[in-house]
């Protein structure tokens, strides 16, 4: 890709106003509702700023995007401007470790559940046993 080439789509790539995982979001709501969950808050101000959060029981629910935290059940290697991707993933995964010692360090407990892997039943299991610990 030649420099002005470069230069132009980093305009356009920083011109697209992210939206948050909106449909993975979606997808985990459900899923919580449908299980009778409730009493979670979405986008609290605590540190790391999870997707779902129970804070009377302390517990922190973040949906991970199999992309951008490098899933290791799908993720696939992009084909262009890969030591770009390479770094920002990276330091993703790097941020996601910071963000996680720091909950647990105030006493939070960290769930992170995969973009694909909501749907599976051990998603639900998980959460559910993180509430009934803060409960006892």
């Amino acid at each position: 890709m030649t420099r002005a080439l470069s230069i132009q789509r980093s305009k356009t790539m920083a011109a697209v106003k992210s939206r948050g995982n909106a449909s993975t979001e979606l997808k985990m709501r459900q899923l919580l509702r449908a299980n009778k969950l409730s009493g979670w808050r979405r986008h609290i101000g605590i540190i790391g700023t999870p997707d779902f959060s129970w804070p009377h029981e302390k517990v922190a629910l973040f949906v991970d995007g199999c992309f951008w935290h490098k899933c290791p059940h799908c993720f696939r290697k992009p084909k262009s401007n890969l030591d770009y991707w390479v770094n920002k993933i990276k330091s993703n995964r790097a941020r996601d470790q910071r963000i996680n010692k720091s909950l647990k360090q105030a006493g939070w407990n960290v769930i992170r559940v995969w973009e694909c892997k909501i749907d599976q039943p051990g998603t639900i299991a998980k959460i559910k046993i993180a509430l009934c610990k803060k409960q006892a």
